[in-house]
């Protein structure tokens, strides 16, 4: 250590970073964490308005991102996200996978289309932003990080959410088997598995008697917020996380160990 000071592994100065489903809740708190650590961003949604706005927070904060419309359920948009991203701050070193949706009904009332939406957004989406980012990581040779947003109940499920929770334990398997193919290239990919996070889309929910019911079914007895994510965010994007590949993080509040 130099002058006896302790390095920042966690510091992402010079890192690139791609963030989907960042128009909005976590994605857009995971974009803005990444920013804050010294990354340059891109932000990737559907709706560009919003990411619009959370680009302009970036930068007024003295940081580098750009907005990028992107379907990623698409290998076209996916491939044009991509390269709009790469040609705007150079070669991406972090994908976070975070795209994500869910249908909430009773499982004889799932129709085909609420099934094909969930995983293909979910599942499909995932797969094909770390395959092509993937490809882009091996040709610049660099050591990278891919990050994919799973869930608790993507190992314990529950009930009206059949096509959300194939999606998220696909998900985690799914990112077993890439970390043991991108590992030579020095492409680590982990899993975030968070329980329940407030965001402005589920608060009304847990404001109710069902959602606090839930929330009493927590060992911590509160919902997770999106700051207890940031440390696991920052830990698998940096350095602090290169002897981790294939690993899945769970973030709870004890959720996922209680009966």
């Amino acid at each position: 250590m130099e002058g006896g000071k302790v390095p920042s592994v966690f510091d992402l100065t010079g890192q690139r970073a791609i963030v989907t489903g960042a128009s909005r809740g976590l994605g857009r708190h995971f974009a803005l964490t990444l920013a804050r650590a010294g990354a340059q961003v891109a932000l990737a949604a559907r709706g560009i308005d919003r990411l619009e706005v959370a680009v302009k927070e970036i930068e007024g904060s003295g940081g580098c991102a750009v907005a990028i419309q992107v379907d990623v359920t698409d290998g076209k948009s996916v491939k044009r996200c991509v390269e709009t991203a790469e040609n705007a701050l150079g070669p991406i070193n972090i994908l976070v996978n975070n795209a994500g949706i869910a249908v909430t009904k009773p499982l004889l009332e799932h129709a085909e289309e609420d099934w094909d939406s969930v995983l293909d957004t979910n599942l499909k989406g995932i797969w094909l932003m770390a395959q092509e980012v993937a490809r882009r990581m091996i040709h610049h040779r660099q050591d990278s990080s891919i990050i994919n947003i799973a869930s608790v109940l993507g190992e314990r499920g529950i009930a009206q959410l059949p096509g959300y929770c194939a999606s998220k334990g696909g998900i985690i398997n799914l990112t077993r088997a890439m970390a043991v193919e991108l590992a030579p290239h020095g492409i680590r990919i982990n899993t975030i598995a968070p329980g329940y996070i407030e965001t402005d889309m589920n608060r009304q929910f847990f404001a109710t008697q069902a959602g606090q019911r839930l929330i009493k079914r927590i060992p911590q007895r509160r919902l997770g917020q999106v700051e207890d994510l940031e440390g696991v965010l920052l830990l698998l994007a940096s350095s602090a996380s290169r002897y981790m590949t294939g690993s899945v993080i769970t973030i709870d509040g004890g959720q996922s160990i209680s009966l």
